[in-house]
């Protein structure tokens, strides 16, 4: 039976006292930037269909699409496709056994996050 006298001791790890670590915040990052690729998909596929629609439906969503919004979104997917590669670059080289040190696991975490800002400050000069 399960120990009822507990004490007023919080859950662990407690909001109040967990710091988030960095391989913590880039592996959440890994899967919110794995589904944000998913919606990025999502509107190339609609503009797309909208293309073989016809030319009003086109240009609605061709409107959408070339807005202020829709390239801040694809500038954020470009972001995400970079992130996401790279992430799983670390991830190969975690399953090929190296990178398991404190400093090491950091310093991968730390190259994702800015080879995944200059891949893309590259990648939108470049188009």
């Amino acid at each position: 039976m399960a120990d009822v006298n507990r004490g007023d001791r919080p859950l662990s790890p407690h909001i109040q006292i967990y710091r988030p670590q960095l391989t913590s915040v880039t592996s959440i990052l890994t899967r919110i930037t794995g589904n944000a690729l998913l919606v990025g998909a999502l509107l190339c596929v609609w503009w797309l269909i909208a293309a073989a629609a016809g030319p009003e439906y086109f240009a609605f969503v061709d409107g959408l699409v070339t807005s202020w919004f829709g390239k801040l979104v694809f500038l954020g997917s470009i972001w995400a496709l970079w992130y996401h590669t790279l992430a799983g670059v670390r991830h190969l080289i975690w399953d090929a056994g190296y990178g398991f040190e404190l400093k090491d696991a950091y310093a991968l975490g730390y190259m994702v996050i800015g080879g995944s800002v200059v891949l893309t400050v590259i990648t939108v000069i470049a188009l």
